[in-house]
């Protein structure tokens, strides 16, 4: 279950002599980002409740059969899922041999995770995509380990026999950044020119790619992102 806060505007009370309302803007405000500035701490059972979840969806059961399985009711199962009870060893244990895995599996999302990806200069993966065989070199710069969001940040080169390729899509979005040379890139009914220091950001749904190659040598950053499917 993820766990999002949300922006707040708080108003200070009135003060003597003035008739408005002073707003106070969130730290997360101030950096520029509507992103939340962190995600709150999850409970122990909140934790234990979603993996929980997780391993019983993955097992593709109901919450009455897996209750019948580890002999608890339905209502209690539901409670443990949503972090509204504490369970205790028995019940974990007996959750635990349903689900087939071990008991420290469902505390497996209590632990405090970071995920940090670092790649040296140069030492991007070399991968093969649609688009590959018409010249287009990808680097992957990196990957995001886990969570519901998937990351993947490619430096695209474009070699000098490259030749244009509009047909791509995929689930996300994509973001674009150019670095050096000028590409004429194409996104659904629409085409943009691109130089060093453009950027687009798009619906990855719709059909596009680099229609023409203008100036060589062409490189840009692109970071897809997607939900990721439990």
């Amino acid at each position: 279950m993820a766990v999002q806060s949300k922006l707040k505007a708080r108003k200070r009370p009135n003060q003597p002599g003035r008739g408005k309302i002073s707003v106070a803007l969130d730290d997360d405000l101030r950096t520029g980002s509507s992103a939340p500035a962190e995600l709150p701490p999850r409970s122990l059972e909140l934790g234990i409740g979603t993996q929980v979840r997780r391993l019983r969806k993955a097992l593709d059961l109901t919450v009455a059969e897996l209750g019948t399985e580890a002999e608890i009711s339905a209502g209690m199962l539901s409670k443990i899922e949503n972090g509204a009870i504490s369970p205790s060893l028995a019940t974990l244990d007996a959750l635990a041999k349903a689900l087939n895995v071990p008991i420290s599996r469902l505390f497996a999302e209590t632990e405090e995770r970071r995920d940090c990806s670092f790649v040296k200069a140069g030492g991007g993966v070399r991968i093969e995509r649609r688009g590959t065989k018409s010249g287009h070199l990808y680097d992957l710069l990196g990957h995001s380990l886990a969570g519901e969001l998937g990351v993947e940040p490619y430096l695209i080169t474009l070699k000098e026999d490259a030749v244009a390729y509009t047909h791509f899509r995929h689930a996300g979005i994509e973001f674009l950044y150019m670095l050096s040379g000028k590409v004429r890139y194409r996104h659904g009914d629409r085409s943009y020119l691109m130089e060093p220091g453009d950027a687009l950001l798009f619906d990855s749904a719709a059909r596009h790619g680099p229609e023409e190659l203008i100036e060589a040598p062409m490189k840009y950053l692109s970071i897809i992102m997607y939900p990721r499917r439990e």
